[in-house]
């Protein structure tokens, strides 16, 4: 007789039984998997892989420098932009706010200041300060002028600031003259960002520092779970208690201060307040933002998506010049870029539909 306690034999060719992977682990893997920030990172990697491989100058600290220089005042803009999509508007204006600020703050410094060749290094800091003050400013008045026309005039907000993306590119031409104000030549104030921590300037590290700032005001404050649900729910949201009125008025002057911000970072950049400064760079916030895993139709959205789109919107740039595409399609990249961020967030929404 077969002793019953005994392990049957295994057939020759007949696989061990192979233990199950546990549910958890398996769940864990599928969720990091399909975590945005898990994607962005693993996309960045690959571009800088592969433009590395087409160009080996591209993998190098001087690069890493010119796109992170490039990167910081987009992404002021598109953390300010974060807020405003996640709550359910658009800002078009911030790309104009850039050129406006820039030559505000550039013909404060020359005219009111009275700054000159003999200003660098310390002595700069005062004149930075207020020229920073004053660039913001602006910024901020145009913001608080896009929530009193989306609040008060009922106007939707792409029209809206649309109007003062208009607006905002006529005053500058006409401060101006259609002409930067200072240049390196005789403002020295660019002498303020440094000592340099390579690859980032001191002005890059202030980009960073608000940026983390607004990240934690988005995920950790009553501020940012009050942005989410107005986005997710305007209805819901002024039940729940919530003046959404004030809350947008705050939301877009965010924004508006926040490309403020940017329009000295890029006077500092170029040693001059040109009012063509920030031309199209509203459309770089919003690819940002947008291949980031925010929603365009609000209620979605994280800094750090944000941050890591804008990384990679410059790295592809900077990479297509580098292996020797003509700079013209930038525009064209970036619109590219927009549609299949916005097609995958379709397609995912389809999915987690079924």
């Amino acid at each position: 007789m077969t002793n019953s306690n005994q392990t049957t034999a295994r057939k020759p060719g007949v696989p061990a039984e192979q233990k199950p992977v546990p549910l958890a682990l398996t769940a864990r893997i599928s969720t990091l998997a399909s975590n945005q920030s898990t994607i962005l990172i693993g996309v960045m990697v690959l571009l800088v892989v592969v433009f590395s491989v087409l160009e080996p100058k591209f993998f190098s600290a001087l690069t890493a420098s010119n796109i992170l220089t490039d990167w910081g005042s987009v992404v002021l803009i598109a953390v300010g932009q974060t807020f405003v999509v996640i709550s359910g508007g658009i800002d078009l204006s911030v790309g104009a706010v850039i050129g406006l600020s820039g030559v505000v703050s550039a013909w404060t410094m020359a005219n009111v200041l009275k700054v000159d060749q003999t200003v660098s290094g310390s002595d700069a800091s005062g004149p930075l300060l207020i020229g920073t003050l004053v660039s913001v400013g602006v910024g901020l008045l145009v913001g608080l002028t896009n929530a009193f026309l989306i609040n008060k005039l009922r106007i939707v907000p792409f029209i809206a600031t649309l109007s003062t993306m208009g607006a905002a590119l006529g005053l500058s031409v006409i401060i101006s003259s259609g002409q930067p104000i200072g240049s390196a030549n005789n403002f020295d104030l660019i002498a303020a960002m440094d000592p340099k921590v390579n690859p980032l300037s001191w002005a890059l590290i202030v980009v960073i520092v608000v940026v983390t700032i607004a990240g934690l005001f988005l995920h950790k404050a009553r501020f940012g779970l009050y942005t989410y649900a107005i986005g997710s729910n305007t209805f819901a949201a002024r039940g729940a208690g919530i003046n959404v009125e004030r809350h947008l008025t705050l939301v877009y002057a965010l924004s508006g201060a926040l490309a403020g911000l940017a329009g000295m970072y890029v006077y500092l950049r170029l040693g001059a307040g040109s009012p063509s400064s920030g031309t199209g760079r509203e459309l770089d916030a919003i690819a940002a933002v947008v291949i980031g895993g925010a929603s365009l139709m609000g209620g979605i959205g994280r800094i750090w998506g944000t941050v890591l789109g804008a990384l990679i919107l410059f790295t592809v740039q900077s990479g297509l010049i580098m292996v020797g595409v003509a700079p013209d399609w930038k525009k064209v990249v970036v619109a590219i870029l927009i549609a299949a961020a916005v097609a995958a967030q379709t397609l995912q929404s389809k999915n987690g539909r079924k």
